[in-house]
């Protein structure tokens, strides 16, 4: 099937939702300048926003323990970060929340920023039993984002265990220089607790024993109204650049790449580098290397040559199908007829996107009224 692809970057018509203008610039290049560019790093000016920023974190976390949060994955990003707040004096509770998936490599560095940062580690570890009834749950559902189970447990722990310990700002590895680009059509928030819960009711076989969840109501107005808590994304404020903050971490702490990315967690490898692909013809390849060029860290050719590179090694690929239906504790055939299941959205389950909408209209009632800008983050 041919695909047409943007002139600039490298996405394509496999998101069904993208457009381009007369010469072939596909709609993520043209939102990326109309709206996302205003927001990234500027010389100067983003480095003394950083410098109050970090006054005010400081300031909230005067008489306290810890004055920030990190969520540390082993990824480069939240790696990278980690040593900064370092070098900024800061004092961060650092959270691993471990979902069952961590490759060795990935416990490795963790291990190795926690030693040279002297950092105190809160590892949580998410209930075995939970986890692998929701992530079956899932593959029966036949949703394209699978990593929901993971990436929720990860985000609701370190709300949770940021407000229990009286810490108001958490520090998070976002970015714009390497995450500006991403299809709305490809799939939902992984936040929708309503929607893992109902995709858990129809496939799960058991109720949660300790699975932590964040409401809409706690993700918007609880946690950032009531309890005065702040995401800020560091990153953001610095000439962010993938490459080079890899390099640094390498020459500072002897942090290992990962030979894929996100190879930080055995099942989100094989979700995007096989799954996606094989059952929804998504690669995620195309947003990352699409926000590497659109943010100057990558020519479109270079991006060329990556997507020529295999997904997967078929012997590695097979390692980690084993291992992958050994842990889930699923036969061969089960595994395959996930892989050949029929096609599910997130939205053919109850979600909160009606709520969002909501909000979203809310929003832009008090802007016209008072102009003054509420951000809704999704």
């Amino acid at each position: 099937m041919f695909y047409k692809r943007c002139t600039r970057c490298v996405m394509d018509t496999t998101d069904p939702e993208i457009t381009f203008d007369a010469y072939g610039i596909c709609s993520h290049c043209q939102k990326f300048e109309e709206v996302t560019r205003k927001h990234l790093y500027k010389s100067g000016e983003s480095e003394q926003s950083w410098v109050t920023h970090l006054e005010e974190i400081k300031a909230a976390g005067k008489g306290q323990e810890y004055d920030c949060i990190i969520g540390l994955s082993g990824g480069v990003d939240s790696s990278y970060l980690a040593i900064k707040a370092h070098t900024w004096g800061l004092r961060p509770l650092v959270m691993h929340v471990d979902a069952g998936w961590n490759s060795e490599l990935a416990v490795a560095n963790i291990e190795a920023i926690i030693k040279y940062c002297n950092y105190d580690l809160h590892t949580f570890v998410v209930d075995w039993e939970d986890m692998r009834d929701l992530q079956l749950a899932y593959l029966r559902a036949a949703v394209s984002n699978q990593d929901v189970p993971q990436d929720h447990a990860f985000f609701a722990g370190l709300y949770h265990f940021a407000t229990r310990n009286n810490i108001r700002y958490v520090l998070s590895g976002g970015n714009l220089a390497t995450e500006s680009i991403f299809p709305a059509s490809w799939h939902g928030t992984a936040m929708d607790a309503i929607n893992l819960k109902a995709i858990h009711k129809k496939y799960g076989d058991r109720k949660f024993r300790n699975y932590q969840t964040i409401s809409f109501f706690e993700y918007y107005f609880w946690y950032p109204i009531v309890k005065k808590m702040r995401v800020l994304r560091p990153l953001n404020f610095m000439d962010y650049n993938k490459a080079g903050a890899l390099a640094e971490l390498e020459r500072t702490i002897g942090y290992k790449p990962y030979p894929r990315k996100h190879g930080e967690s055995i099942f989100t490898k094989w979700f995007q580098n096989y799954y996606l692909p094989e059952k929804f013809n998504i690669d995620k390849r195309l947003p990352h290397l699409s926000s590497l060029i659109v943010s100057g860290q990558m020519t479109r050719e270079e991006a060329l040559h990556k997507l020529e590179e295999p997904l997967y090694d078929p012997i590695e690929l097979e390692v980690d199908i084993s291992y992958l239906c050994k842990k889930l504790r699923i036969s061969r055939q089960e595994f395959d007829e996930f892989i050949s299941a029929e096609l599910h959205e997130y939205s053919d389950f109850p979600n909160w996107d009606g709520r969002y909408q909501l909000i979203r209209n809310i929003k832009k009632m008090i802007l016209r009224f008072t102009g003054k800008n509420i951000r809704v983050s999704y």
